[in-house]
Parts: structure tokens; C-alpha cells; sequence
């Protein structure tokens, strides 16, 4: 198989519902639970459990976060930030829940990342971050310039922002050049359990006098790599971050930097994404 569609298969892994029930707030379905969390949690809170999964009554979301520390505190370690918590990115959420929390869940997590291009004389080049060694997921992996998820309460674009000055020590004023360009939706195994997660692409143009500064220590370095070593790196290694992949091959058929067959090949891949 293709390398970069060997990529966008492996953040396409998870079978739903498979041996997961789905979960529900009220008649919303929000994620899906293991039969074990949803027996645990029925034995805590207003739910009912059966074959067609676990409903939890809607005066309960509020204490999400306590039902689930309850149920798998053991299991998963809270990170202090929570996300909300959705039927649809189109709707109101229906509560939050702390991150840690989301992939036992297997409740939909919103992330931004940003892809930091830089226009020289010979050819296009990209802000590359190397994860921190101490990162407790995919420790010192290349990631994008700029990447979070994004907290309960804040609209994709404010967390970008956030993220900007707090990753890449990047001006506010310059961050605000961002553009969205589009949305990359996936279902996955991984060892902390189910990512449902949608990702907010943006692109930015940066100028050649500013170079990115690790704020606040989740990033190790940053390095300005031309184009072309980037694909490399995504057809011949997995050097980045799983998802971070994704990005990176939208990046590429957007800005017609792959053949025009394999380009088909991998939109259509990326498309087929679901949560």
C-alpha cells in the first residue's frame, strides 16, 4: 500500500460500534462505552443499560466528571482540561468532560492544527515542531508548527490563537492571518483507547523574520524544512505524529504537490474519515 495511504488507514482503524456500546445522553448519542464502563456507570448515576447501550439521564451530565473518575479513575489518568461534550460539532454541547477521560468514552475530541508556511526562492518550506520528551502521548514525535485540542467553551479559532502564543510563542496579531481550510474527522484505536476526534486545518503564511519560540515546553525544538524533505518524511518514515500525517497529506493535494492520481487516491481516503 501507498505510504501516505497507509497513514490515513491507520487513523481509520476503529469499527463501530464493534464490542463498544453506543452511549447516550438522553436520546443524543455522544460515544461508545465497553459493556464492563457502561455496567459501572449504570451503577452509579440515573442510566439505563441494555443491548442497545447505556443511556444516561440528561440532569446527570453535570457530574460527568465524577461518574467517570468513579468508574475508570484507576484506569485513566484525569489531565485537569476539560472538553465538551458532543452529539454534533453542529449542536449545543451537552456537558464537558475532562480530556483524560474522552477516549475510555469514546466521546468526539475537537483539535486545531496549523501548518506554518514560509515562501522562499526555492520553493515552499514548513515549520516542523518536535514534541517534548516528557509529552505523555507520542513523546518526541514531529508535529506541526502549532497544536492543541481544543478546551470546553472555546470556539476552534480562539483555541488557535491560545495555542499560537503558548506553543510558538507567535504574536497575536500575526496568528489572526490564520485561515481555515478545512476539517479531517477519524476513528481510532490507539493504546489510551477510542479517538473520535475532528481536526480543524489552518494554514498561515509567515514571514521569514519570524521564527517560532517553545513557550511552554510542550515542544522540544522547530525547524524550517523545505517541502520536499517534508514528503520524505511522511513517504518513508513515521516520524510524525499519527494524525499529525493526516494534516500534512491534506496540506499537500491542496497546495498540488503530489501527483495528480495519487492526489485523487488519498482525498478520497481522507474523505471516507467518519466518528
Amino acid at each position: 500500500m501507498n505510504r501516505l495511504l497507509a497513514h490515513i488507514r491507520a487513523c481509520q482503524n476503529a469499527r463501530l460500534p464493534g464490542k463498544r456500546l453506543p452511549f447516550r445522553i438522553g436520546a443524543a448519542q455522544v460515544g461508545y462505552v465497553s459493556p464492563e464502563l457502561a455496567r459501572r456507570i449504570a451503577g452509579l448515576a440515573r442510566a439505563g443499560c441494555g443491548a442497545d447501550g447505556l443511556a444516561l439521564d440528561p440532569a446527570e451530565a453535570a457530574n460527568l466528571n465524577a461518574i467517570a473518575r468513579t468508574a475508570i479513575g484507576g484506569e485513566y489518568r484525569a489531565r485537569g482540561e476539560d472538553f465538551d461534550v458532543w452529539a454534533s460539532l453542529d449542536e449545543k454541547p451537552l456537558g464537558v468532560l475532562d480530556r483524560g477521560f474522552l477516549p475510555a468514552f469514546g466521546l468526539i475530541g475537537v483539535g486545531v492544527h496549523l501548518n506554518g508556511l514560509v515562501s522562499r526562492a526555492d520553493g515552499p518550506h514548513l515549520w516542523v515542531a518536535k514534541r517534548a520528551a516528557n509529552k505523555r502521548l507520542d513523546p518526541g514525535k514531529l508535529d506541526n508548527v502549532v497544536a492543541g485540542g481544543v478546551p470546553a467553551g472555546y470556539a476552534p479559532f480562539a483555541a488557535m490563537l491560545k495555542e499560537a502564543g503558548e506553543e510558538a510563542a507567535m504574536p497575536e496579531a500575526l496568528a489572526r492571518r490564520v485561515r481555515e481550510v478545512g476539517r479531517i474527522r477519524y476513528a481510532m484505536e490507539r493504546p489510551e483507547g477510542l479517538r473520535r476526534d475532528v481536526l480543524i486545518c489552518y494554514d498561515i503564511d509567515l514571514p521569514e523574520e519570524f521564527t517560532p519560540r517553545a513557550a511552554d515546553g510542550e515542544v522540544e525544538s522547530f525547524e524550517l524544512w523545505p517541502i520536499r524533505r517534508v514528503i520524505e518524511a511522511l513517504r518513508e518514515t513515521d516520524d510524525f505524529k499519527f494524525n499529525v500525517n493526516l494534516v500534512l497529506i491534506d496540506l499537500l493535494i491542496r497546495h498540488r504537490l503530489l501527483p495528480e492520481t495519487e492526489a485523487r487516491e488519498l482525498r478520497a481516503a481522507l474523505d471516507e474519515g467518519r466518528i
